[in-house]
């Protein structure tokens, strides 16, 4: 048995950690273990074993407490996979590891109170002083835990000052844990039966099929129009996965969108089918988590931590709407699941199907190129015709009407026209709150948060101002915080203001709004989506969380509201992000019997993101956008990276940043564009001032040389720990 283990630890060191290993504990590769870590006891996997003394001082040395698993939580594959994250990325291993962890930690921490060895003299040679009779307590039952001492309280913490009891703090492991078996699905459904495939299904799926039984590694890029029967080449490739006795991985982005994929998925497969997403409680997460690892569910569908659910035998990866943001983790280890699904099914050998309507670039660009395959599905299923789409130049509007209107006459006279004819609406403003800000006409001031550098948005419910990104919330000024004017200004409208005028226009129609407000968590969106699939609102109202995936065949319009809020955004993929919301969005339109239309209300009607949506033309989009990415040095033609400096004192940001950035002179010998240091466009957030850096580089491997000698220069500079954020192919700039 070797003597010392190499535990990778969640600390931002990047390094592991050498412990003993005791005679009476059995410790393998990928299990989780208690070590102390100065004070603390901290949970770690053991990623190394060796039998030889480590170059350190064996007195150093101190050995594990704890095993908590019978068996690998992590086998050799997701080890692995969890150092190439750490290597990509330029994270810990400790921190990349603890992403592919178990759910549910499964620990036990408690605290007792201990007599010290003044207090065992107390009792021996003071038996009738005045606290003996909670010493000799505290003393014949070897400690008692704080929480049955709560009455005495006031007199432990007496004792403690005179150093007669102590505070031992304890982590154990929770075996009951280990003991969770599955009791059948959430809820049961009959099975389905599988639909028709149009040719073009036919083609995909043969397609996939040739390169599942080639055994091989490949990546398969699944471009599909709205509504053209994707999902049904993912539920025949997976059954085929399942007949050569592999198993299947699918994610999609949003918690939203799992309900109803799962719901089908339960369908076809039944009980060989694990959900896992972070909408789930602990339990159920765990639940699922050990029935995908003891081998009973084969098949897993999930949000971007499901890329680590514990497969075996791994066949076919699939990645739904692959270009949304979603699958970006923002908090690190920065990960994107879709990057990391290909490289696990590449160690893996595996099939990869990356689908969407609305490709983004460079998935496009890799297929042309030829590493990636290109399938096409280029019409919908039952030969349904796509949404016929109209403009709204609201310039021109305004000009005809004189006066400032969310609403124009076309999308007013259609909606009141679907009204009558029991159809159903979606209309979508990509703002939440009532109003987007609070504005001073005296001083021009907008009201803003305490904490972040941004106006504060106003939500009528609530009757407050509130932060969207820290959750600052005040109530509605009287008068101007910078000038104490009266003449307080609201603009911008966003979802929760158009339910209310929507309301007002149409008093007749049942109203249903979706976006981060309504629907906080898993069970919300659910109803809320489930009430409009059953007809119970006649228009739903919401953010971009209704443009993905919904199949409802009597909506027959869709509206869009200031189509082009995200055009403003200081950021090289606005223009695409705007393609694909206004594409997806408009895809909900027309899925049934019904034919379906979509009305884009926008200021600029000429702009070619605009344009190419509404003409549902992909490739006009994709040949404009490729031309400015190549001009201007974005991806797919280099690749990026961003790092930020940050610290609650000002000066001391400005100052990281300037050491930072004289470091970064080095980039241009290297051959890589270093843009910065700037102010963040959110400049400060959660009360940190941040400073930006944008790295272009030709070549992966020089960028990755640029970003190791930046995270060693801070460390040999003494940055603090959480001071400086480095972002590897970053999905949002600022």
């Amino acid at each position: 048995m070797p003597e010392f283990c190499e535990v990778a630890l969640p600390v931002p060191v990047d390094q592991l950690f050498t412990y003993s290993i005791p005679k009476s504990l059995s410790v393998s590769l990928g299990v989780r273990v208690i070590v102390p870590f100065g004070a603390r006891q901290l949970v770690g996997v053991v990623a190394g074993l060796t039998s030889q003394l480590p170059d350190i001082a064996a007195a150093t040395i101190r050995p594990v407490k704890d095993v908590l698993d019978d068996q690998p939580v992590l086998f050799a594959e997701m080890l692995a996979l969890g150092k190439w994250i750490a290597d990509y990325y330029l994270v810990p291993i400790g921190e990349a590891l603890a992403s592919l962890l178990p759910p549910r930690a499964p620990v036990r921490r408690s605290s007792r109170v201990v007599l010290t060895a003044a207090g065992e003299e107390e009792v021996n040679s003071n038996p009738d002083s005045a606290h003996g009779n909670l010493l000799r307590r505290i003393a014949r039952r070897h400690g008692i835990r704080r929480e049955t001492l709560r009455d005495s309280w006031p007199r432990v913490k007496k004792l403690r000052r005179q150093g007669l009891v102590a505070f031992e703090h304890t982590a154990t492991a929770d075996h009951a844990a280990r003991q969770t078996t599955y009791s059948g699905p959430a809820d049961a459904t009959e099975r389905t039966k599988s639909p028709d495939l149009s040719q073009p299904q036919v083609d995909a799926f043969a397609a996939v099929r040739r390169q599942l039984q080639s055994g091989k590694f490949g990546v398969l890029l699944l471009h599909g129009v709205t509504g053209s029967g994707k999902t049904e080449v993912y539920l025949r490739s997976i059954e085929l996965a399942l007949q050569r006795n592999q198993s299947a991985l699918m994610l999609v982005p949003e918690i939203t969108l799992t309900p109803a994929m799962s719901a089908i998925f339960a369908g076809r497969f039944g009980d060989r089918m694990a959900v896992l997403h972070s909408g789930l409680s602990a339990s159920e997460r765990e639940t699922q988590w050990r029935r995908v690892q003891a081998g009973l569910a084969p098949v897993v569908i999930g949000t971007r931590s499901a890329v680590f659910a514990p497969l075996d035998n791994l066949g076919l990866v699939i990645v739904d709407e692959e270009h949304d943001t979603s699958y970006k983790q923002d908090e690190t280890p920065r990960y994107h699941g879709r990057d990391v699904a290909i490289v696990r099914a590449q160690q893996a050998g595996s099939t990869v199907v990356l689908g969407s309507a609305t490709p983004i670039l460079e998935s496009r660009y890799n297929a042309e190129k030829g590493k990636y395959q290109l399938l096409e599905i280029d019409q919908r299923v039952m030969s349904r015709s796509m949404p016929v789409t109209e403009v709204v130049d609201m310039r021109q509007e305004f000009a005809d009407t004189g006066k400032q209107s969310f609403l124009s006459r076309r999308l007013e006279e259609e909606i009141q026209l679907r009204l009558g004819q029991n159809e159903q609406c979606l209309i979508l403003l990509n703002r939440r709150g009532y109003y987007a800000f609070c504005l001073c006409r005296s001083c021009g001031q907008t009201v803003q948060c305490q904490n972040c550098s941004i106006a504060l948005t106003h939500h009528l419910k609530i009757a407050r101002l509130m932060c969207h990104y820290c959750g600052y919330c005040r109530p509605i000024p009287r008068a101007c915080p910078q000038c104490a004017s009266e003449h307080i200004y609201f603009v911008g409208e966003g979802s929760e203001r158009i339910e209310e005028s929507l309301h007002q226009r149409f008093p007749q129609a049942r109203i249903g709004r979706l976006d981060r407000d309504t629907a906080r968590g898993k069970q919300q969106a659910e109803a809320i989506l489930s009430a409009f699939h059953n007809q119970a609102f006649d228009i739903l109202v919401g953010t971009q969380m209704i443009a993905k995936g919904h199949d409802i065949h009597r909506v027959t319009l869709v509206g869009v509201i200031s189509a082009d809020i995200g055009l403003a955004r200081p950021d090289f993929r606005s223009a695409e992000r705007t393609f694909q919301l206004l594409t997806q969005v408009s895809g909900r339109a027309g899925r049934g019997e019904l034919p379906g239309e979509v009305i884009i209300q926008t200021y600029y009607p000429d702009h070619y993101a605009i344009r190419s949506a509404a003409a549902h033309d992909y490739e006009s989009f994709y040949a404009q956008e490729l031309k400015f990415r190549q001009l201007m040095h974005y991806p797919p033609f280099t690749v990026l990276a961003s790092l930020m400096v940050r610290s609650e004192k000002e000066d001391a940001a400005l100052l990281l940043a300037a050491k930072l950035g004289q470091h970064l002179a080095q980039a241009q010998k290297m051959g890589i564009k270093v843009l910065g240091p700037a102010p963040s466009t959110l400049y400060r957030l959660k009360n940190d001032y941040r400073f930006q850096f944008l790295i272009k580089a030709s070549n992966r491997n020089r960028l990755r040389e640029l970003l190791l000698s930046v995270r060693n220069f801070a460390q040999r500079d003494s940055f603090p720990a959480t001071s400086l954020v480095m972002d590897v192919d970053p999905q949002w700039l600022g």
